[in-house]
């Protein structure tokens, strides 16, 4: 396991032929960036499609909802009222550690509005918050499985595209707590294209197909 609080090197995977857009894709609590790299042969992209997949993973910290245990988390969860009592600070210092995935893709030569942010519950969460406050507007951001509690005037332009997924029977981050997410985003001047699916804290095959379409809408 990296050292604690270090953000290590992430998953990468390239494609065939030349890069033309990117995806950072984030992970959720306890897991790593593996998670949701076996997920990117299951897409079926186009062959061409010139997509670099990223999977960074989170640094390890203290958690203090699990008794303080040090795990891989992009920022901590104090209490069961995750809506209210939000760790602002760790948020923002995971936001800039993604600031720097995305600048090292600026670096290659990937341009921001070919660069999507993607994640899954606090990987979601992350997504959200790094993409609607970056610089520059950005191709895209997915958001699975997550909210996004602290709803103010972003940096980002509001034709940016969002796409947020949640289960119907989701017992981690209850279905009406991601739905208030999208509906504050839209009052903000958002445009969230939704999906919900009867499943719990978790990816469908569905919500794949769902993504796909989306990726190809937005990249291809």
């Amino acid at each position: 396991m990296q050292e604690e609080g270090r953000l290590e090197d992430p998953i990468i995977i390239e494609p065939q032929g030349a890069v033309k857009a990117a995806v950072i894709w984030l992970h959720g609590l306890g897991a790593d960036g593996g998670d949701f790299a076996g997920l990117v042969p299951q897409l079926n992209l186009p062959e061409g499609h010139g997509i670099r997949f990223i999977f960074p993973h989170a640094p390890v910290q203290p958690v203090t909802i699990n008794g303080g245990m040090k795990m891989r988390s992009w920022y901590d969860i104090r209490s069961v009222d995750f809506v209210n009592d939000v760790d602002e600070l760790g948020i923002q210092a995971s936001c800039d550690q993604v600031y720097g995935l995305i600048q090292a893709q600026l670096d290659q030569g990937v341009p921001a509005n070919r660069i999507v942010l993607a994640g899954f519950s606090q990987g979601g969460l992350i997504a959200l918050h790094a993409g609607l406050h970056f610089k520059m507007r950005l191709a895209g951001i997915m958001a699975l499985s997550t909210y996004c509690p602290m709803v103010h005037p972003f940096k980002q332009s509001t034709d940016i595209p969002i796409f947020m997924a949640h289960g119907k029977f989701d017992t981690v981050i209850p279905f009406a707590v991601a739905q208030a997410s999208c509906v504050a985003l839209e009052q903000v001047g958002y445009t969230v294209q939704w999906h919900d699916y009867p499943m719990e804290h978790q990816v469908c095959a569905q919500e794949i197909e769902d993504i796909v379409n989306w990726l190809m809408s937005i990249l291809l």
